[in-house]
């Protein structure tokens, strides 16, 4: 059973009980002490797993080095591992959140799940693990608080939008990621409650790390919601308050940042007793790309024979949903998204460079499709230059469908040549999604952890660490620190120095 949980703003002057505000719903839902089913332990387990491969083919590059030489130089006790680092160095928790955060995100290439706002769930995990490393909580307390961290996260994804006001998806991680923190540790209602505003309050920002130039930023924006999320539930357990109520007051999230005091928002939240359920409800990449470009990169190469010769293309239209058409696609008005000189991260929402290099190669790679010598061959400037995208407003009904077996993330394209020969298909799903053609259990995800950490990590340390996830409601205290990963001696890049290194000018 579910419990649809009205929001709204409240005016000083009004009583708002605290039992009725969002963020107490959110603490009792932490706070109550319902079992994990099976097949939610199953996949967390398969989380747990993809983040750590994503980590792994991330880790020297030059954003998580620089977190991670941030975090390195916190070292604590009993503290929390680092991806990369041997288990015995540790950190503050906050601070391997921060770092473990940042390897999980960069590539753009772990799980998600996408409603009225977009979101990436796995990034709660960081967090979470990195608090239950430091307090000594096991296999069964992490994942309770992982659990949680997904269920709100979800709710709330499903009932506020944020980037129609360019409010940045990890106000809701902030919340989520302090939720989970709160059930990892058993606390009460009280010390999660005020955690959860300090949470919000403390990560709202807007959309520009996923607009225009887009820079590293977009991979420390969620480890930061994490990195905060520890701090807020420690100032919590310190005694100290937020800012009350977060979303409802009257100077509060819903009437100045999203839409007004006359606005109304309806949360999903699971009533007293009933499971956390909504990591099923969502989905991992098959590839290093934004999500909307999943089904479509498939599609590119289901597409690609079809065509045949692809100097002969005169256009490639993509009609799709308003998300896809405005944030990756031609409607968002970014000239970067046609710029071989692009960063990655620009390149990584761009679904016509996306769309053109999936037609040329027959897939994706999550290093050599970004490498700026792929992204500066003329062939593939001159056919990514013909792609433009199209708001549909069928594909837009679908993208926001609550029935799963409409929900859509894809489009259909059409391939005009220059004789006139026009080409369509059109795919909902990725084949990798739940209700795709191929849809990933944990026999995938495995596959996935020894793709990505070939070259990176020892076999040996690849057996142990899944090894140790197939054990996961097991794993005693002292096990838990073992689900990060170590490199072999020497393959871990020297991260640059700052200002936590300094030592002068002489």
């Amino acid at each position: 059973m579910v419990t649809q949980h009205k929001v709204r703003t409240y005016k000083s002057s009004e009583h708002l009980a605290r039992e009725d505000q969002l963020a107490w719903k959110i603490a009792e839902v932490a706070a109550d002490p319902v079992a994990v089913e099976p097949a939610v332990v199953e996949e967390i387990g398969n989380r747990i797993i993809d983040n750590a491969a994503v980590a792994a083919a991330s880790v020297n590059r030059h954003p998580v080095a620089s977190a991670r030489g941030q975090a390195v130089a916190h070292p604590y006790q009993p503290g929390a591992t680092v991806f990369g680092l041997e288990q015995s160095q540790r950190v503050s928790p906050e601070w391997a959140a921060w770092a473990n955060g940042v390897a999980v995100r960069e590539l753009d290439f772990h799980d998600t799940f996408l409603a009225a706002e977009y979101s990436h769930p796995g990034d709660n995990i960081p967090s979470i693990l990195a608090v239950a490393q430091h307090t000594g909580q096991n296999g069964a307390d992490l994942i309770r608080g992982i659990a949680t961290g997904y269920e709100i996260q979800v709710d709330l994804v499903k009932g506020i939008c944020l980037h129609e006001h360019k409010i940045d998806h990890i106000a809701h991680l902030g919340p989520s990621a302090a939720a989970g923190i709160g059930t990892l540790l058993n606390l009460p209602t009280e010390i999660i409650y005020q955690a959860v505003q300090q949470a919000l309050h403390t990560t709202t920002t807007t959309r520009q790390s996923r607009k225009g130039e887009i820079s590293s930023w977009k991979a420390y924006a969620p480890a930061f919601a994490g990195k905060l999320a520890v701090e807020a539930v420690d100032r919590a357990l310190r005694g100290e308050g937020a800012p009350s109520p977060a979303w409802e007051g009257e100077d509060g999230f819903i009437a100045w940042l999203l839409s007004g005091p006359s606005a109304e928002y309806v949360v999903p939240l699971p009533a007293k007793g009933e499971p956390k359920r909504a990591i099923l409800d969502t989905y991992t990449k098959e590839h290093s790309a934004e999500y909307q470009s999943q089904a479509l990169i498939d599609l590119a190469r289901r597409l690609g024979p079809k065509v045949g010769d692809l100097s002969k293309v005169k256009s490639v239209v993509i009609h799709t949903s308003h998300h896809t058409h405005y944030v990756i696609g031609t409607g968002a008005n970014d000239p970067q998204k046609m710029d071989p000189k692009a960063s990655r991260e620009t390149l990584d929402h761009s679904i016509m460079y996306i769309f053109a290099v999936a037609l040329e190669d027959g897939g994706w790679h999550h290093e050599r499709s970004y490498a700026p010598e792929r992204a500066n061959r003329p062939g593939t400037v001159a056919l990514w230059h013909k792609i433009s995208t199209l708001e549909d407003p069928e594909w837009t009904r679908r993208y926001h469908s609550h029935d799963p077996k409409e929900k859509a993330f894809g489009g259909r394209v059409v391939v005009t040549l220059e004789d006139g020969t026009v080409i369509e298909d059109e795919l909902a799903v990725a084949d990798a999604h739940p209700l795709g053609a191929r849809p990933f259990k944990r026999p995938n995800y495995i596959e996935k952890f020894r793709t990505l950490t070939e070259g990176v990590l020892e076999t040996a340390e690849q057996d142990r660490f899944l090894a140790l996830v197939e054990r996961l409601p097991e794993l005693t205290a002292a096990e838990l620190g073992g689900l990060t990963f170590t490199l072999p001696a020497g393959k871990l890049v020297t991260p640059a120095t700052g200002i936590f290194d300094w030592k002068g000018n002489n």
